[in-house]
């Protein structure tokens, strides 16, 4: 991006992208006659109509930041990612950049097939700004991590796709200073690769660099960045806090087409805040440890009121309506803080409003974070409905052994049915319950999994 986009008399200091008022519109012709007869116009006539990709976008991204940009197909994503790069001019507004931008937005972009592996790490690193003796100094760094062995003194068109993304991964790495964006390049390879890309992002971050980052694994989002922008058609809905954010885009996805509006009236009535378009702000999760008197290490589960939700997520298309929603230890007592490594029980009810047929349950365990600990579907097992009439009830239970560390979890819940061919929720519950998972012994566990550890240790000369 040229100098004129950089910073210079920014405020904030440690703002690395400043996006204002940011509008990207397209000219569209519905016969490729029309373009034609538009040029001869002088603009007199119009032949086209606007499709405005992006329109009134405006975020900061703080310096050590990895900021996720979620939405789905179509929304903006890329678009706004070429004009921070500098490869897109926006039809309004502006953005501004602190330090040169590295950017991988389309796989193998700027490549040559023709060229040699080698060629092009040269070719495109000096294009993102790197100088020659530079480049010689990333060099062996770049092919380590591609890690495509002799096939970099062949032509690029002989590589396979994984191979030119991690190619392509590797000099964007390497050659970027502070400021890195990266569009879905991470759902390119195998998983040992993206593990390692993730590893190499994170190391990025910590070394101090600024991460724009376009996923649609929700998940991996909220593991990794720090905020989170959601586009839709165009526009930004929300920007902040990671979980929230994520939450609105999943219900965003699978919700009907009424509750998709009434979402995105609550995100512009709250000004893009996700954490306030619940209609009533419930007490945070129990962080407060409960503690056991003393050394003594509890010996059975139990209930504990304080113990409470932050506001449910839910959504579908409201067929059918999941209720009575417990949580049950290993001798069948209702409970919410439960001991590590035995079993307990999920169980709720749900009662359908309609026919329909193809109908399987399901429940998720996520941290507090927001990250996938366990899912599971009755359809797994075999386990789905051919049919369901109206005014039925069905009780779903799951049966889990708790080898988890201890912690705080949270419990979702779903229903859905077969309907044209695609599984549609009819209704999900997202934090509908949580559970406080507390050790089964004095040992202290980290991570998220119990893995009934033993060690020893021995000496030897």
């Amino acid at each position: 991006m040229s100098s004129e986009n950089a910073i210079s008399n920014n405020t904030d200091s440690n703002v690395a992208i400043s996006v204002r008022s940011l509008s990207k519109a397209y000219r569209m012709y519905d016969r490729p006659l029309d373009r034609f007869k538009q040029a001869f116009t002088w603009g007199r006539r119009q032949y086209y109509y606007e499709f405005w990709a992006l329109r009134d976008v405006n975020f900061d991204v703080y310096a050590g930041e990895m900021v996720g940009i979620l939405g789905r197909n179509g929304s903006g994503k890329s678009t706004l990612l070429q004009i921070i790069a500098g490869t897109l001019a926006p039809t309004d507004g502006r953005v501004r950049v602190a330090e040169r931008v590295s950017a991988l937005l389309e796989l193998g972009a700027g490549f040559d097939p023709d060229f040699t592996g080698k060629e092009n790490v040269f070719f495109n690193a000096s294009v993102t700004g790197l100088a020659q003796k530079e480049i010689e100094e990333k060099y062996d760094d770049i092919i380590e991590f591609a890690d495509i062995g002799e096939f970099i003194d062949q032509p690029l068109r002989t590589y396979s796709t994984g191979m030119v993304v991690r190619l392509a991964f590797a000099v964007q790495l390497f050659a970027a200073r502070k400021i890195l964006i990266v569009d879905e390049a991470l759902a390119v390879g195998d998983e040992g690769f993206q593990r390692k890309c993730i590893a190499a992002l994170e190391r990025f971050q910590d070394d101090g660099g600024t991460i724009l980052f376009v996923t649609h694994d929700t998940q991996t989002a909220v593991r990794m960045c720090d905020r989170a922008v959601l586009l839709d058609r165009g526009e930004m809905l929300a920007v902040g806090a990671t979980k929230p954010v994520a939450d609105a885009y999943q219900k965003l996805l699978y919700s009907s087409p009424d509750q998709q509006e009434q979402l995105r009236k609550q995100l512009r009535r709250a000004e893009g805040h996700a954490e306030r378009i619940e209609v009533t702000e419930l007490a945070k999760p129990a962080e407060a440890d409960i503690e056991s008197e003393g050394d003594a290490v509890p010996t059975t589960s139990f209930y504990d009121d304080r113990l409470t939700c932050p506001a449910e997520t839910t959504y579908g298309t409201g067929e059918a309506e999941i209720f009575d929603i417990n949580i049950y230890d290993h001798d069948g007592q209702r409970a919410n803080v439960l001991i590590t490594a035995r079993q307990c029980e999920l169980r709720y009810r749900v009662r359908f409003n309609i026919d329909v047929v193809g109908v399987r349950f399901g429940m998720m365990l996520k941290t507090k974070e927001g990250v996938d600990v366990a899912g599971v579907s009755s359809a797994h097992f075999g386990q789905t409905i051919d049919r369901v009439n109206a005014g039925q009830i069905a009780d779903v239970t799951f049966k889990m052994v708790l080898n988890l560390a201890p912690g705080t979890y949270f419990l979702n819940t779903g229903v859905g049915c077969l309907r044209k061919g695609d599984h549609i929720y009819l209704h999900r519950r997202v934090d509908a319950a949580v559970i406080k998972v507390i050790p089964c012994d004095k040992r202290e566990i980290y991570g998220l999994a119990f893995v009934e550890p033993e060690v020893t240790c021995r000496i030897s000369e």
